[in-house]
């Protein structure tokens, strides 16, 4: 609902934004997944875009700058930098990633999850093959961004009409 009334607050905004198209899509939600540990609102604006622009494009160029930012949590875990071992969550996850794999991956990236970077760090540090990373984040980016689209484009059109 919140989203939904900023959507209409700033309705000028959100059409100047339109401007750059798909790829402003896809750099700022790259952006924003890319931080780790530190919500980002990637998904209010790929809320607030299917209002102005088609809500399948959002979703797809949103999807592809979400897996591409989502590896630098993996790419931390990979490293062995990651300092969230000790959080009971990230054990959790670590259990779920290393017992069932990709399709974990998958169904948690396919929730808006604001701690999907642990996921992340959790596959970096099982060493799981970044390519096997990136194709389960992919397809669960891409649920994730069809649902947020298209709930942002109904909405949006409902209260503009």
């Amino acid at each position: 609902m919140g989203i939904t009334a900023g959507g209409y607050l700033f309705h000028d905004q959100v059409e100047k934004f339109a401007g750059f198209g798909y790829p402003g899509i896809f750099i700022i939600v790259l952006i924003s997944y890319a931080t780790i540990l530190v919500p980002v609102p990637g998904l209010a604006i790929v809320f607030a875009m299917s209002g102005v622009l088609h809500p399948l494009g959002v979703a797809l160029a949103a999807a592809a700058g979400g897996a591409v930012g989502e590896l630098s949590g993996y790419l931390a875990g990979f490293s062995g930098r990651a300092v969230i071992e000790n959080w009971k969550r990230y054990e959790k996850i670590t259990a779920w990633v290393r017992k069932y794999g990709g399709p974990a991956i998958l169904v948690l990236a396919a929730l808006p999850n604001p701690f999907f970077d642990v996921v992340g760090v959790a596959a970096g540090v099982l060493k799981m093959p970044i390519y096997k990373f990136f194709l389960w984040v992919l397809p669960g980016q891409v649920i994730k961004m069809l649902y947020i689209a298209y709930a942002g484009s109904l909405s949006l059109e409902w209260i503009f009409q």
